[in-house]
């Protein structure tokens, strides 16, 4: 066990910066057609000696002349991150342009709309592995962004088992069939080999906890989770939004706590090895469902309700109870969430509250965003115009006069992580407590939930 800890040490970089990585608008080192440039070279921001399109610079740009840091802070950002394991705690890998031929194809044949749904889901998550454009176009956004690992989104919202099969079949065909970049992860050393081996890591989350829902038993309703976890899931929502039988989502006026069930399902998930996520439960679920759990739990994509309140945020109660078991909050990229300015400095303002208040060890980032391949827009106006659909049961999302700016989306663009470290300088935070917020405490709570 000290010999592990010891190694994370090492590797995170929270025993001073001992990886060389080769993130932030460099690395390829493997690739001929992109040599590796120089720090220097790195900081001028010379894009075109990278395979970074004019997407990713401008949305760099933006997000620099918001935060304005000054030469000293940028270019001791940009090398901490490059030199540090980064995790995104909740969000997903780079997505693929849709094959609009395919779909149209589909169309004219008269395909339902959840078969396109599942088309075009389908192809967004795995067209790169057979279409070249596609896959340059994932390996070009993951090197600018510095990532090591993305704890990725692979269950469609719900607790219905084949629902969340799908996405969950989509990310290991991913991983499987493009291991030389990207591996799925089950262990938290399987990202540390990642990082050490300059590829890229998975680690799977589900956007719901996997019920049969035939009501035998609190233990036949409850098998499921285990078999979801050795399928490779390590985080589970315990609802999404709306109430169902685990307690009251986040939208829910009611805000009626934890059911009996779901004190059940979060021991289960304790004892099987599954971190409990409670980003999209209601305030009195989260704070219920921290009173029941024996490990750390935390709200992988959230922000502080003292901030801006919102029911997707939470407030410093449920902050401290999520903190007292160990876990963190990973503060999310959706303007909308954040309140004020909407962009990355208040992202920043909401990472401040928190280190401030509760402290370095219980905060993390989970973007909730992801990058959309250049090719999207192209592909999606070729694709036949479709009647519009109702609204999704999950929505339930309340009116707002929020109105979000090309600016705020851009500031907090996906490939922007080496400013959102930069951020962090600027607040004056240690090396230390940087590296614990990019990956320590993602880390730390994924070992606990495995011992």
């Amino acid at each position: 066990m000290k010999n592990k800890r010891r190694d994370f040490l090492k590797l995170s970089g929270m025993a001073g910066l001992a990886i060389a990585g080769d993130g932030i608008f460099g690395g390829f080192a493997q690739a001929k057609e992109f040599p590796k440039p120089n720090f220097q070279s790195s900081l001028s921001l010379d894009h075109s000696r990278y395979a970074i399109n004019e997407q990713i610079k401008q949305n760099f740009e933006i997000a620099k002349r918001i935060l304005k840091p000054s030469q000293k802070q940028l270019e001791r950002g940009l090398e901490l991150h490059r030199n540090s394991l980064v995790i995104d705690c909740y969000g997903f890998m780079p997505s693929a342009a849709p094959n609009a031929s395919s779909i149209n194809s589909a169309i004219d044949s008269k395909a339902s709309q959840l078969e396109l749904q599942d088309m075009m889901e389908s192809q967004s998550m795995t067209r790169f592995v057979i279409d070249k454009r596609e896959r340059e176009e994932l390996e070009n956004a993951w090197k600018a962004s510095g990532v090591t690992c993305v704890v990725q989104n692979t269950g469609e919202e719900g607790n219905g088992i084949s629902r969340l099969l799908k996405r969950l079949a989509n990310f290991t065909y991913s991983t499987d069939m493009m291991s030389d970049f990207v591996s799925k992860a089950v262990k938290p050393e399987d990202i540390l080999r990642a990082k050490k081996e300059n590829r890229h890591a998975l680690y799977f989350t589900g956007n719901g906890v996997p019920l049969p829902q035939d009501w035998i038993s609190v233990e036949d309703e409850l098998r499921y989770i285990s078999v979801f976890f050795h399928l490779g899931i390590r985080m589970m929502h315990l609802t999404y939004n709306r109430r169902n039988v685990i307690g009251d989502g986040c939208a829910e006026k009611a805000n009626g706590g934890l059911s009996d069930f779901g004190r059940e399902v979060v021991k289960e998930m304790n004892r099987v090895g599954v971190i409990v996520d409670i980003a999209h439960s209601g305030w009195q679920t989260s704070l219920e469902a921290a009173q029941v759990s024996e490990k750390p739990m935390v709200a992988s994509h959230t922000t502080v309700a003292s901030i801006n309140k919102h029911i997707r945020s939470k407030p410093d109660t449920v902050i401290r109870r999520i903190a007292d078991t160990g876990g963190y909050i990973g503060i999310c990229c959706i303007p909308r969430f954040l309140g004020g300015s909407g962009d990355i400095a208040m992202m920043m303002k909401h990472i401040d509250y928190v280190v401030k208040k509760f402290g370095a060890d219980h905060v993390a980032i989970g973007t909730d965003v992801a990058y959309r391949s250049q090719f999207s827009n192209e592909e999606s106006r070729k694709i036949s115009a479709r009647n519009p659909e109702r609204t999704r049961w999950e929505a339930l999302w309340p009116p707002d006069d929020f109105k979000e700016s090309s600016d705020m989306i851009q500031s907090l663009a996906w490939t922007n992580w080496p400013l959102f470290t930069v951020g962090m300088v600027q607040m004056g935070y240690s090396d230390d407590d940087i590296q614990k917020i990019l990956s320590g405490n993602s880390m730390r709570v994924a070992n606990a939930a495995l011992s």
